[in-house]
């Protein structure tokens, strides 16, 4: 994190420096990169300290004074982390809700086709006896069906499996 340090009418002590570094390695944790502005100042009695920090982005800012200028840079750093913690659960949260509209949506396009023939399967009908088809349809357990030429009629049939997993219906034209 790069930090910079300010003090208005205040002499920025070797104590202050460190305790600033130290207490924005809090703040460091959330980001890969940042930028701090550390401005202190003293008004009438009281110790003002602002933390600007620039992070992915975004900006983050606390003001507070409080008559220690250690208690005014602590309450700013937790200000500044339940930003930092509100920021990063609502962009959470939309890039969440982002991917299950993108899921609604994908779905919603799968259901848009009706009534389409979405796919062509090609293959060699051959002059067989019904039952070599049965023979045929067993050596191939994913298939459901199989279309021949019924060596006895000439005519293209289409032998399939019931439902009960055991026995085979035969489709044949009339006339």
């Amino acid at each position: 994190m790069k930090i910079k340090i300010t003090g208005k009418e205040l002499k920025i002590t070797e104590a202050i420096n460190d305790y600033i570094e130290r207490k924005l390695d809090r703040i460091d944790k959330y980001f890969e990169e940042s930028e701090a502005e550390v401005t202190l100042k003293t008004e009438k009695n009281e110790h003002i300290a602002e933390i600007y920090i620039i992070a992915n982005g975004e900006k983050y800012r606390a003001v507070t004074e409080n008559k220690d200028m250690y208690a005014s840079i602590d309450k700013d750093i937790d200000i500044l982390e339940g930003q930092i913690r509100k920021s990063k659960t609502k962009k959470e949260k939309m890039i969440k809700e982002a991917s299950l509209k993108s899921i609604s949506v994908n779905s919603e396009k799968v259901d848009e086709i009706n009534n389409e023939i979405i796919k062509t399967s090609y293959y060699e009908i051959k002059p067989i006896t019904p039952e070599d088809a049965v023979l045929q349809l067993q050596e191939k357990p994913t298939h459901n069906f199989l279309t021949f030429i019924n060596v006895d009629t000439g005519k293209v049939n289409v032998i399939h499996k019931l439902k009960d997993g055991k026995n085979y219906g035969l489709v044949e034209p009339e006339a």
